[in-house]
């Protein structure tokens, strides 16, 4: 088997999100600190990050669009470990992608992966504006279709352009998970593969970074 990561790795001052703040990793112990504490040539490390929740590649729980929704610790791990999935190729330039993407493919309980090729732009100016994201029409297939999760490797999977977040809202209503921020997608096959992206089980938080990766037989 073969194990792909989809994950951008998460770095001090990085930018995520333009407008949010970026992540702050420090020493709560550093080494130097530790050898007062312990017996010679024994040092530990005890990191510190300060970061919001939606930094990095992440998940959105319902509670992240509703207030009542399940949030991270009321996910169940069926929905985030061991999910057949499905890469849709959007690359190409198009913005606004509707269900014309997904028709004829079966998407019933699946990661549904969509491939736009923005991921190349994170880390850069670019990657803030312009991105690829789904329609309200899309979404409504997606529904319809009973998709487990969808991810996509572009900054939102909505347009930002109005404060409007129709697939946030449609997706998050029917408890289709969402995963934001993906990388690395073109190193997956369109189909045969295993997708996961667990969050820590926190109370009280709707979104938070995960280590997605995908297993190809």
């Amino acid at each position: 088997m073969k194990y792909v990561d989809l994950s951008h790795v998460i770095t001090d001052g990085m930018v995520t999100y333009p407008g949010l703040p970026a992540p702050a990793i420090s020493d709560h112990l550093s080494r130097e600190e530790s050898e007062e504490r312990y017996a010679a040539g024994t040092t530990f490390q005890i990191a510190r990050i300060d970061m919001v929740a939606n930094t990095g590649t992440y998940i959105d729980a319902p509670s992240h669009r509703y207030e009542n929704g399940p949030d991270l610790s009321q996910l169940q791990l069926s929905r985030l470990v061991n999910v057949p999935g499905i890469v849709v190729d959007a690359a190409g330039g198009r913005r606004a992608l509707d269900r014309t993407l997904f028709r004829g493919l079966d998407l019933h309980r699946k990661a549904v992966l969509v491939r736009t090729g923005w991921s190349s732009h994170f880390g850069t100016l670019a990657y803030g504006s312009g991105h690829p994201f789904l329609t309200a029409d899309a979404a409504s297939l997606l529904v319809e279709a009973g998709a487990a999760l969808v991810g996509i490797d572009s900054l939102n999977i909505d347009d930002i352009a109005t404060g409007e977040r129709p697939v946030h809202s449609m997706l998050l209503a029917a408890n289709i998970l969402i995963v934001e921020h993906l990388t690395n997608l073109e190193a997956l096959p369109d189909s045969d593969f295993r997708f996961f992206a667990v969050p820590p089980k926190v109370r009280g938080v709707g979104s938070f970074p995960v280590r997605a990766f995908a297993i190809v037989p």
